[in-house]
């Protein structure tokens, strides 16, 4: 190229550079930038930028100069033979260097000095000896260049730049080697820039020269400069005492604080070399700070902190500190309080405790140690929990602010964790210590309804206790509470009976235990359903307690409260005139009375009222008789006699159009589902005309989930008899075929039919648990389609059918007698069953193969359900899912069954499933720091969940996250969904 033809294109160049950053015209950005990423591309843009940088004074325009040096940063990171010849690589360092030298102080802005840094690191991580040669020039270059080179040169290490490819792992590792080779002189160097005194002139003001050592030192921390230095040396070491002394800085306080959570989280030996400066920290920083309300430095402290926790001692004086000098400021509930409500609920302090593996004495050393913290920390937490204003939502309904809800959400496994610490006599009588003793018109609601949301959300930890509890306090208002309406109670203060009813439901068992209770807890649960904020928790504790209390249930005044509930409650007591109307609307609903019935529409409607009626009855009926069955009260003869006049009845209502009806198609299935459980073995011979009357009858309505729900309770109940294998396949088949279960393949269509979605699942959960091997491999196919669905239902908005299908795909969690299983587990149980072979024809087979195939699919859209607002309420669910599954490949990878399904598949999808992000939902760089730390992560945690399946360690099975890398990883999930709660609403392909 000739003097003429470069200096035209130069002036090419500038223009297409102005119109690309200056002018207001659309097309004329788009055709500039084209032109601009064409030169980028041609062989002649080395020369172009190489010429620009080096141009005489006065230089070209900045942001002229800033594009030259990222196009060579850009040309030297793109892949294939991009790299001029091995006699031009010189030339090109010996530029940039030079460009370095000469624009590393004002007026030449930094950005500049940032990019022209940027291209050395990424020529030094392609150049063979680039690392050495690149530091045996920096003493050329002045200060500010060298701490600006050095600050962005680890980050090559540490993970791809944007466009950054064609480096290998393995060349990425020679070159993070080669560089922690020159560490201690590089730490040697910040040191002494560290000790300048403000009269040294550099051009560079001194806090802002602080501030750029912090960011390189936090650079080098980072790669694991100090990995090789004792921990006694590190402690004491002149850099770490510049970053603490910088926290009280307001300038360089942030970085400083980065700097010191990153040593803290490589180094486990440093939380106890600062117990010295813990006063420095309570007088001079946190106090100040929450004088002030600072967030800024709230919110670094709570971090550092948590990071900390590890250490226990360390812990405990940081929360004497939060907790003694601030207690107002917690439960006063502002954004600075949240902060540090929000450092506790990540901190992993508690499961850090109970997680000690080693003898009793000296858990219980630490445990004494945080009984006043966690006590503390108990009371603040609840009056911040307290309603403290009457909302409504759209529906004009009374509810819980947003605000409040999330910070409640928020608290349920803070609250089971601190439980665990206290231990249930201690949290319980921690609940109740304030001897109310309130007549009806004085009770402190407010006080007393958080205090019930508390006790309800530690329910399966206090009942596995199995401890001692006085239930007469909570009795006590359960009495006051059902001798009145709600209407009595104004605004937000419907919500006690929702707290009431969560706590009845999960002690149920023990409540119903005194026959003096029975009547009071039916009365209360039929206020409670009349009101729409508290009808779901109070119709489950209804369930329940009919449930449990089986032995009392039976007498007058209970039945009649039963009878009264179920016509609707406003129609009073039932009357003999009634009963006889309930018998008489059942029998005349008959397939020939079909058309005369509808000619009058209030008299059909009246007559399936009194059906629902009759019908529920009738499960009570048999609910009752479970009990006299049992105990050898009721004999076989007459229970036949029953069935004999109660299934006719249901087959006909199964076979009439009336079925179309939601109301009365429910109490059918309420009531046969009671009666297949009540009496069991006599069923046997009906099965098959029952599975064709619920499968007939789903096709015909396909909204009516009940039919789903009622054939999966008949196959929890017969499925596990290989004799009805066949009927379990052809009913799958069945049901899978309704055109409402195919069209389940996006989050939308969940959403838009949930109660749909949770009875699929219960369905196919049922059918993997309790079907026999035979069924198992004949519905491969059918259970592959469910598992595909069940991951896209996870991404669902709808909370409950996104945990449905979660819990599908692990387990159904803890219930109070049993544990459900899912599908990983299911296929986990048949690997571990069978390690040193693959047995041909085994549903492990079949069903590890469902998981080769769908796998990617699996961890893509559990991905994106910790994407955007209501991520947070399936961390549990997302974790245990990636611990199963890493443990499924973990354990394929040491076994023959490495043949179908091993670590690197994992590896595979999750690198696969991060690139295929689309770019808004992921911070810049952020998918390239994802894949080695969770790949790292679900390592430890898959080990220590086959480590929790084997041997005697099967026994704590399924009640947390296993181990301590199961810890870990609930943590990270957790801290990614927080950290992408304003993502773009999730739209997994």
């Amino acid at each position: 190229m000739d003097a003429g033809e470069a200096s035209e294109l130069h002036a090419q160049l500038a223009a297409a550079v102005h119109a690309l950053n200056h002018d207001a015209n659309p097309s004329a950005r788009l055709a500039a930038n084209q032109w601009l990423l064409a030169l980028q591309r041609s062989p002649q843009g080395w020369a172009v930028a190489t010429a620009l940088l080096a141009a005489p004074d006065p230089p070209p325009p900045a942001d002229l100069l800033f594009f030259a040096a990222q196009m060579l940063r850009r040309k030297i990171q793109s892949p294939g033979p991009a790299l001029p010849g091995a006699g031009l690589a010189p030339q090109l360092l010996d530029a940039l260097l030079l460009a370095a030298r000469r624009f590393s102080a004002a007026p030449a802005p930094r950005q500049l000095l940032t990019q022209i840094c940027l291209a050395l690191s990424a020529l030094a991580l392609r150049a063979e000896g680039g690392v050495d040669g690149l530091f045996a020039r920096m003493p050329h270059l002045p200060a500010p260049a060298v701490l600006e080179l050095l600050t962005v040169l680890p980050e090559e290490s540490a993970q791809d730049q944007a466009g950054d490819t064609g480096v290998d792992a393995a060349a990425r590792c020679r070159f993070t080697r080669e560089l922690l080779a020159h560490a201690p002189a590089v730490i040697e160097f910040l040191h002494s820039q560290s000790e300048k005194v403000p009269a040294d002139d550099d051009g560079v003001p001194l806090h802002e020269r602080n501030r750029r050592i912090l960011r390189c030192l936090l650079s080098w921390v980072r790669v694991g400069c100090f990995s090789e230095m004792p921990a006694a040396a590190l402690a004491t070491h002149p850099l770490l005492t510049f970053a603490f002394n910088s926290l009280q800085v307001s300038f360089s306080f942030d970085v400083a604080i980065e700097v010191m959570t990153e040593l803290v989280s490589q180094h486990q030996e440093l939380p106890e070399a600062f117990l010295s400066k813990m006063p420095y920290i309570r007088e001079v920083l946190l106090l100040p700070a929450l004088t002030n309300r600072s967030d800024k430095i709230i919110a670094g402290l709570a971090c550092l902190m948590c990071e900390v926790g590890q250490a226990v001692r360390f812990l405990s004086l940081c929360f004497s500190i939060m907790f003694c000098s601030a207690p107002a400021l917690v439960a006063e509930g502002g954004s600075q309080a949240l902060a540090l409500t929000d450092a506790l609920l990540r901190c992993t302090l508690a499961h850090f405790i109970l997680g000690i593996d080693t003898k009793t004495t000296k858990r219980n050393a630490a445990q004494e140690v945080f009984l006043p913290v966690f006590s503390s920390l108990l009371d603040a937490l609840l009056f911040r929990a307290q309603i403290d204003t009457d909302e409504h939502g759209a529906d004009g309904a009374p509810c819980l602010p947003d605000g409040l809800a999330q910070f409640r959400m928020n608290l349920e496994e803070l609250l089971v964790d601190i439980c665990l610490l206290l231990g249930a006599p201690a949290y319980i009588n921690k609940l109740f210590s304030h001897g109310w003793d309130f007549s009806s018109q004085s009770v402190p609601w407010k006080e007393v309804e958080v205090r019930m949301y508390a006790l309800s959300m530690v329910a399966d930890t206090i009942l596995q206790d199995e401890s001692p509890f006085d239930f007469s306090i909570v009795m006590h208002y359960v009495n006051i509470l059902s001798g009145r309406t709600p209407v009595e109670l104004n605004g937000g203060l419907f919500l006690v009976y929702k707290s009431f009813g969560d706590v009845i439901g999960s002690y149920s068992k023990w409540l119903s235990s005194s026959q003096n209770n029975i009547k009071p807890l039916l009365l209360f649960c039929a206020s409670g359903i009349s009101t729409s904020v508290s009808s779901n928790a109070c119709s489950l504790a209804l369930r329940k307690l009919c449930e449990d209390a089986s032995p009392f249930i039976h007498e007058p005044q209970n039945l009649e409260i039963l009878f009264w509930i179920s016509e609707g409650m406003d129609k009073g007591n039932l009357r003999l005139e009634d009963e006889e109307e309930i018998v008489t609307a059942i029998t005349q609903i008959d397939i020939d009375r079909d058309y005369s019935l509808r000619q009058n529409p209030a008299t059909y409607t009246q007559s399936l009222d009194l059906a629902v009626r009759g019908l529920y009855r009738m499960g009570a009926l048999f609910r009752h008789l479970s009990t006299s069955i049992t105990s050898g009260l009721v004999d076989d003869d007459i229970i036949l006699v029953l069935l004999g006049i109660f299934w006719p009845l249901l087959e006909k209502l199964f076979r009439s159009s009336h079925m179309e009806n939601v109301n009365l198609s429910a109490a059918v299935c309420r009531s046969l589902s009671s009666a297949i459980h009540s009496c069991g073995q006599h069923f046997h011979m009906l099965l098959p005309k029952v599975m064709e009357c619920l499968s007939t009858n789903f096709l015909l309505f396909q909204r009516h989930d009940c039919f789903l729900r009622t054939a999966g309770s008949v196959i929890e109940e017969f499925g596990h008899k290989e004799e009805y294998g066949a009927l379990c396949v052809r009913t799958f088949e069945t049901l899978s075929s309704a055109s409402s279960i195919s069209t389940l393949n996006s989050s939308y269509t969940c959403d838009q039919e949930p109660d749909l979605v949770e009875a699929y699942m219960y369905f196919t959960s049922m059918f993997i648990r309790c079907c026999p091997k035979e069924a198992i491999i004949a519905s491969t196919s059918l259970l592959e389609l469910s598992f595909q669905k069940a991951a896209i239902c996870s991404t669902a908005m709808h909370r409950g059918a996104a945990l449905a299908a979660m819990s599908y795909i692990s387990c159904e969690g803890m219930k109070l007698d049993y544990i459900r299983l899912g599908f990983l587990e299911v296929v986990l149980a048949a690997v571990l069953e069978s390690p040193e072979c693959v047995p041909d024809g085994s549903p492990g087979v079949a069903l590890i193969q469902i998981l080769a195939c769908c796998g990617e699919g699996l961890l893509s859209n559990v991905l994106y359900a910790l994407l955007g607002i209501s991520a947070l309420s399936r961390v549990h669910k997302s974790a245990t899912i990636l611990q199963q599954l890493a443990a499924m490949c973990s354990f394929c990878e040491r076994t023959t069954w490495k043949a179908l399904l091993s670590w690197s598949s994992l590896c595979g999808w999750l690198q696969s499933t991060v690139k295929s992000l689309p770019s808004e939902y992921l911070k810049q760089g952020e998918a390239e720091m994802i894949i080695p730390l969770w790949l790292k992560v679900l390592e430890d945690a898959g080990s220590d969940y086959i480590h929790s399946r084997t041997g005697d360690n099967i026994v704590n099975h399924q009640v947390y996250m296993q181990g301590k890398g199961g810890r870990t990883l609930k943590r990270i999930i957790r801290d990614f969904a927080e950290s992408h709660r304003n993502a773009p609403t999730p739209c997994p392909s």
